[in-house]
């Protein structure tokens, strides 16, 4: 009991130590070193502009955090909702596979802002827009997984379902393909996350979106209105978001897979 407790006062107390100290080597910075806020704005700067967008008057930090969560959101479950079944199919499927594979392979490499300008033509400033560059940076990594995932499921797992009954393709994509598959999976959907992220901001300061909310359109706002001090809030939090949300799926992930073992006993 003595060495768990230890461990997590040790847990806890290094890394609020490496942070303490890290905010302290850049407030020395900012203030003695470089001496310019508009370079390097300092901590206590940083922390008067954090107070000043979240709460103040003219803030508008929480809408920017809920319009671009939910421009996130869109496009995850879009590159879901396409990338998995695109996936499966590819995998399980060698025609399937002959017939998408060139395409997959001649548009996966686009970078995901080269779509910017179809997706101002296609969907005007909308919400839309934004989850559609979204969609196009986290399909490809979920397709990928997913392919490479039913790829590689044992055929001698398959052959025994078959000599237990399960011969239909539906049955066994979803009693040995997807078993086997979840680990490559969830790979795939967390690196889809994080790319996706990524791809939210760059849509926002290109003008995908609203035009008026989000972290990344107000991001750039703050740089135009040469406000560095709230460019870094801006920067930390979308930092602290996506730990969080990268975090929160591995949580989510280790609990089902948990339970998944469980049901096995």
């Amino acid at each position: 009991m003595r060495i768990l407790k230890n461990n997590t006062y040790r847990n806890i107390l290094i890394p609020l130590a490496t942070v303490a100290a890290f905010i302290i080597i850049w407030q020395i910075i900012a203030v003695y070193v470089v001496g310019n806020m508009f370079k390097l704005p300092s901590f206590t700067d940083v922390f008067a502009a954090f107070m000043r967008d979240m709460f103040g008057a003219r803030g508008t930090l929480p809408q920017d955090i809920v319009i671009s969560l939910y421009h996130f959101a869109l496009g995850m479950a879009a590159a879901l909702a396409i990338g998995i079944p695109t996936g499966v199919a590819m995998g399980w499927f060698r025609d399937i596979d002959i017939a998408l594979n060139p395409i997959v392979e001649v548009i996966r490499p686009i970078p995901p802002l080269a779509w910017i300008p179809f997706a101002i033509i296609w969907f005007g400033l909308t919400h839309a827009a934004a989850a559609f560059i979204i969609f196009v940076g986290a399909v490809f990594p979920i397709i990928i997984n997913t392919y490479t995932g039913f790829r590689n499921v044992p055929k001698v797992f398959i052959e025994a379902a078959k000599v237990l009954g399960c011969t239909k393709p539906v049955c066994l994509i979803r009693k040995i393909g997807f078993p086997s598959a979840i680990p490559s999976m969830t790979a795939g959907i967390r690196v889809s996350m994080g790319i996706g992220w990524m791809c939210l901001v760059g849509a926002e300061i290109f003008g995908a979106g609203t035009g008026k909310f989000g972290l990344g359109k107000n991001l750039w706002t703050y740089y135009n209105l040469h406000q560095m001090d709230s460019v870094v809030v801006y920067m930390l939090v979308l930092g602290i978001i996506g730990i969080s949300i990268d975090i929160l799926f591995r949580h989510f992930v280790d609990k089902q897979t948990v339970k998944w073992q469980n049901s096995k006993d």
